[in-house]
């Protein structure tokens, strides 16, 4: 896997957006997913291993009673993918990580921990079309018929409606990237999209040994971190906006008011 120190903003921004050419579009259209972490140490784990103890057991009964508590306030449509991107966004833990398709909102994950500023961050870039090249027929094929790169709930719930045909997806384990609902700003505003593997013991990056071509990781020095910080608040990428809300704006003025050292 490619892995990469971004030695200044300008550099970071290079590698950020490299790769981003398509040749047959003629556009600049970049096909990496990105998620950034305040410590390069951290792994690719689901909020599910994080939980710990018999995770893979009690996952269906964490999604059963979230969707049997939560129905009245939040249901659109009553399918698994509607309910554990929801699931997600509200802080149950599942088998999703989040990603953004902005580099920026990427930057802002790395370095909204100022306690964490004494650290190297990083930013992990996946290319979501190469990945979805693993994917079973079943998948691609509806990729292909609907002329995109990343599946919505519709076409995953015409094909995978419970958490047992998930993992009977691939002998092969797999990643699936797919668009969650919009239930709110926060999601429209973060560039917000997900992915899941086929197997709920599976750390993404143990996956990724496995195909290396497909991602990049971009390292930001600790010492790169206030800059970078500051130049996300002048351009205004910061918790007020990402997290719309009184709770995103005191999260905002906190930092961007707490003193250096």
């Amino acid at each position: 896997m490619e892995t990469v120190t971004a030695g200044s903003w300008d550099e970071l921004q290079s590698e950020l957006f490299a790769h981003s050419w398509n040749e047959k579009l003629q556009r600049f259209r970049s096909r990496f997913a990105f998620r950034g972490l305040s410590n390069a140490n951290y792994r690719l784990e689901t909020s599910l291993i994080r939980l710990g103890g018999d995770y893979d057991y009690v996952e269906r009964h964490l999604l059963r009673n979230f969707r049997k508590y939560a129905h009245r306030n939040v249901v659109e449509r009553d399918s698994l993918w509607h309910w554990l991107s929801v699931a997600q966004h509200f802080g149950l833990p599942t088998r999703i990580l989040d990603w953004t398709y902005s580099p920026f909102v990427a930057m802002h994950f790395a370095t909204a921990s100022i306690d964490k500023f004494d650290r190297d961050g990083v930013i992990w870039a996946i290319n979501y079309v190469k990945a979805h090249e693993l994917l079973p027929d079943c998948l691609r094929d509806k990729l292909l018929a609907e002329g995109a790169n990343v599946l919505t709930l519709q076409l995953l719930s015409d094909t995978i409606n419970s958490l047992d045909e998930l993992d009977a997806l691939a002998s092969e384990k797999v990643v699936i990237f797919f668009e969650p609902p919009s239930v709110d700003d926060r999601i429209v505003n973060q560039y917000a999209f997900c992915s899941v593997m086929s197997d709920p013991h599976m750390v993404l990056d143990d996956w990724l040994e496995k195909y290396p071509y497909l991602a990049r990781k971009i390292i930001i020095p600790a010492s790169l971190k206030w800059e970078i910080r500051d130049k996300l608040d002048q351009a205004n990428v910061n918790e007020r906006v990402l997290f719309p809300g009184l709770d995103g704006l005191s999260r905002w003025l906190k930092r961007h008011y707490s003193p250096r050292t």
